[in-house]
């Protein structure tokens, strides 16, 4: 069944391609924007665990990868069965604890595996090499990190790299000028992502959760506030203050 639907959503790309004014003067280029937008929205649903939104996200975010490879048809590029042939093998390559005689026990094993075996089908001149520069910082350092990790360029334990944080630290209070500081400041969000990683944490993930609650509290400040007709420019600090640790009382609020 679902490969019948899948054949009918390439079938139905195609005749947009033709028939609609829109989707017939869309570029590999104009259409960036929408991989990354459907591809956040589909991490939105995953976080919220709401697997019916989570559904649709996951069908917008094929949907740019089948309008992607119908361009690149028309253009004699490649076609969808070459993408979908080169993962296959690509999965069974990068798998040969599972379709090969190697044996890999823990996930650990099975994440070297990985990467030496990209660097030599890819020939690639450096371990750091397959990490987009248009990832954002956060997730682009993390996987820097982990990348020089696997061959021992590493810490040896969280407490050292929670050393090298307050080390950062320190020289970012000693900085004067700003150039100065942007460095340090660099220094020190390296080092925290640096951190994030040993303790088996997302910098990103984090990130966006603690954004996402300062969001919710905040919000509950400006509703509390617009409850007694208040202003949010005529609060005081203290008033602002209150609230925002009675919203984090509220398990509700301080959950999200």
């Amino acid at each position: 069944m679902y490969l019948e639907e899948f054949d009918r959503l390439v079938k139905i790309m195609s005749r947009l391609r033709k028939e609609c004014p829109w989707d017939k003067e869309q570029t590999p280029q104009t259409l960036r924007q929408y991989i990354l937008e459907e591809a956040y929205e589909t991490v939105e649903m995953i976080d919220a665990e709401n697997w019916p939104e989570l559904r649709k996200e996951l069908g917008d975010l094929l949907l740019q990868i089948v309008f992607q490879a119908e361009i690149a048809r028309e253009n004699d590029h490649f076609t969808l069965a070459e993408v979908i042939a080169n993962i296959n093998q690509k999965l069974i390559d990068r798998h040969p604890h599972v379709f090969g005689d190697t044996t890999a026990d823990t996930a650990a094993a099975v994440k070297d595996n990985w990467e030496q075996i990209k660097l030599k089908s890819e020939n690639r001149k450096s371990v750091l090499e397959g990490v987009p520069k248009t990832l954002n910082a956060l997730l682009r350092a993390q996987r820097l990190q982990d990348k020089a990790s696997q061959v021992g360029f590493d810490w040896d334990d969280a407490g050292a790299v929670l050393d090298k944080v307050q080390e950062e630290v320190q020289e970012l209070k000693e900085s004067s000028t700003p150039q100065e500081i942007e460095e340090e400041m660099g220094d020190v969000l390296f080092s925290l992502v640096n951190l994030c990683r040993f303790y088996k944490i997302s910098a990103e993930d984090a990130l966006r959760k603690t954004t996402d609650k300062f969001v919710t509290r905040f919000q509950y400040i400006e509703e509390k506030l617009a409850e007694g007709s208040r202003p949010l420019r005529g609060a005081s600090l203290a008033e602002m203050e209150a609230l925002w640790q009675e919203a984090k009382s509220l398990p509700d609020q301080n959950n999200k």
